[in-house]
């Protein structure tokens, strides 16, 4: 490969590793056209899978300042640069490994670190970003309902406590301050003595 071409393969490679999610490094000896074709699909559009050379791909992680993966470029190599979901790739590469046992899983970069086989093995034991957000969407749900209802139980009884005042009120309306009924005229008595006069006197007048 001419230099120029170099330059740009490892300028490739190291725009892949900073843009990633993370990436798997595989062994693909033996494996086919059409099975690295159908592990492509397997991956879906959450990752891309390209074969690249070790020395590029080690200068390529140094530039983007990833340490640590001398004694993992050994043999052919291919790398599924994950852009999506990372647990949905590695289950897919798992899964694609089971059942064809000459893809070897070498190592991973994540995060700025490098995992060994086991450790990438375990990402796909993760639940993916999907059943992740379903859970914490359903967390969400049940502490906003236990929240509104909170909120809602001294409104309920509140109300219950205005509605009882509100029809004592209307037996009684002196419970909210208001006065009480006047006594009827003809039950009313004379307040002083010259008004008990007055009322005496009056039958006297009319009998003259």
């Amino acid at each position: 490969m001419a230099r120029p071409d170099k330059a740009a393969a490892v300028e490739e490679l190291k725009e892949a590793f900073t843009s990633s999610s993370a990436a798997v490094l595989t062994e693909y000896r033996g494996i086919t056209v059409k099975g690295l074709q159908d592990l492509r699909r397997a991956l879906g559009e959450d990752a891309s899978y390209a074969v690249a050379k070790n020395t590029l791909t080690l200068i390529a992680a140094r530039e983007a300042g990833l340490e640590g993966l001398e004694d993992k470029l050994t043999g052919p190599t291919a790398i599924a640069f994950i852009r999506g979901d990372v647990a949905t790739v590695a289950k897919g590469l798992r899964d694609f490994a089971k059942d064809n046992p000459l893809l070897v899983i070498k190592a991973g970069v994540m995060d700025g670190r490098v995992l060994d086989a086991e450790e990438v093995k375990k990402l796909a034991d993760l639940e993916s970003r999907e059943v992740l957000l379903a859970k914490l969407a359903g967390a969400m749900q049940a502490n906003l309902s236990k929240a509104v209802y909170l909120i809602a139980a001294p409104l309920n009884q509140a109300a219950r406590a205005l509605g009882a005042l509100e029809r004592a009120a209307a037996e009684n309306p002196a419970l909210l301050g208001g006065a009480a009924p006047a006594a009827p005229e003809a039950d009313q008595k004379p307040d002083t003595a010259e008004d008990a006069s007055a009322t005496d006197a009056a039958p006297a007048a009319e009998a003259n």
